[in-house]
């Protein structure tokens, strides 16, 4: 399954240019997933490719419990949209 999150800072000031807590998610999420970050108007947008067979439903409960833990947790998961050959 391929799918493309958008993440969101919950409060505050958007986010600088600067994609380092973009590259904290990506460490936070499976390692056996294939990832690749972006940043987008103050948004992060990650792709994320799984061979497994998983659900997007999955994938969400995945990035929420991720984005919880406190060095990542005033961002929210506020899309996973899922591509199909690499295009929404």
């Amino acid at each position: 399954m391929l799918v493309e999150l958008t993440i969101r800072r919950t409060a505050g000031e958007p986010s600088p240019n600067s994609p380092v807590d973009g590259i904290r998610i990506l460490a936070l999420l499976p390692t056996q997933w294939r990832k690749d970050l972006k940043n987008v108007t103050g948004d992060i947008a990650i792709r994320i490719q799984t061979d497994e067979n998983i659900t997007k439903d999955q994938i969400r409960a995945e990035v929420n419990a991720v984005l919880t833990n406190p060095e990542v947790s005033d961002w929210e998961l506020v899309n996973c949209h899922t591509l199909v050959n690499g295009h929404r």
